[in-house]
């Protein structure tokens, strides 16, 4: 099957406009939040057909607990001679430079490996990524759900050792390719994101080594910048925007998920146009802007439950255009 899409690929133009080279990763961690910290990681280094070139794999020390042992199955001990996340920086930037990231939710990898760069006062060097998941919805790929293992089924991939950072990229890898083959033979649109890495780490990284699970007193909570605290909308809220009609000074607007645009870049638009940007979804939202109105956050489950209008990134750019003004008292 997979030989039979590479020479309908190979008959047809490759997209000039596709990268060059891709960098398929994997990473494990302590958790979710935003101080966890990464256990291990691999990356596949892919050409501009989605050809394996080399793969590496790595430990890394968290210098803290390892969190989920039963899923990524790291213990301290494993960890506790493993290198530090600086240690090993410069190797992962050699893997990463000049190619796009490739992850499945590549949000989350990216998140995890651009604080990781910020805590060690380094930049990434990769600026674009994309993610499997959303390459599977632009291919219309009749899969149950979007988890890794049915991406990998689909494309008759096995599976060895789920949640092993080298296996999953590997499986990564090779589900890839098919998918960009797909992609390229359909001439479809990458949907490739902007990375931008982080730069608002806090001084309170500890320099020396320290051993798993131990943390200095006053260096547990290692303090990202906090939102900035924009002023009050002076416009009232005129209530919930609806498709017939222009946006409107005042209106209540919350953002959820990934932005090909930075979102503080969207946000600072939203309220110079005159909009009250909203951190969470209530009844008084007028319109929810996300790209992945099918993700089960929990902006995206309130706005289905209160009724909020969603539109995408786009669309939202569009109705930036023209804002009503404000409703007169």
């Amino acid at each position: 099957m997979l030989e039979d899409r590479d020479r309908t690929t190979a008959a047809t133009a490759w997209p000039t406009a596709y990268p060059q080279g891709y960098a398929v990763v994997d990473v494990e961690t302590t958790g979710l939040a935003r101080d966890d910290r990464i256990v291990s990681a691999a990356v596949y280094r892919l050409d501009a057909r989605g050809e394996v070139e080399d793969h590496w794999y790595t430990l890394v020390n968290p210098r803290r607990d390892p969190g989920p042992v039963w899923i990524h199955g790291l213990t301290s001990a494993m960890l506790a001679d493993a290198p530090l996340f600086e240690d090993i920086a410069q190797e992962f930037s050699a893997r990463l430079d000049g190619r796009v990231l490739v992850a499945h939710n590549a949000l989350f990898d990216w998140s995890m490996i651009s604080r990781e760069y910020a805590r060690a006062r380094q930049q990434p060097p990769v600026r674009r990524r994309l993610c499997t998941i959303a390459l599977a919805k632009e291919l219309r790929l009749p899969l149950p759900n979007h988890k890794l293992e049915s991406l990998a089924a689909h494309f008759g991939v096995e599976q060895r050792q789920a949640h092993n950072a080298l296996d999953d990229a590997r499986v990564l890898a090779e589900a890839f390719r098919p998918s960009l083959h797909a992609a390229a033979g359909r001439n479809a649109r990458l949907p490739l994101l902007e990375c931008r890495p982080l730069t608002e780490w806090a001084d309170s990284v500890p320099s020396p080594r320290v051993e798993v699970g131990y943390q200095p007193a006053g260096q547990r909570h290692l303090g990202w910048r906090p939102s900035r605290k924009r002023p009050a909308c002076p416009y009232p809220n005129p209530g919930r925007w609806s498709a017939d009609v222009p946006l409107r000074q005042g209106m209540r607007v919350a953002f959820s998920g990934d932005t090909s645009v930075d979102r503080e870049l969207l946000e600072d638009r939203a309220v110079e146009a005159g909009l009250h940007v909203a951190t969470s979804v209530s009844r008084l939202t007028s319109l929810l802007v996300t790209n992945d109105p099918d993700s089960a956050t929990s902006k995206t489950v309130k706005a289905k439950a209160f009724g909020t209008p969603v539109v995408d990134e786009a669309a939202f750019t569009q109705l930036l255009r023209d804002v009503a003004p404000a409703q007169e008292a």
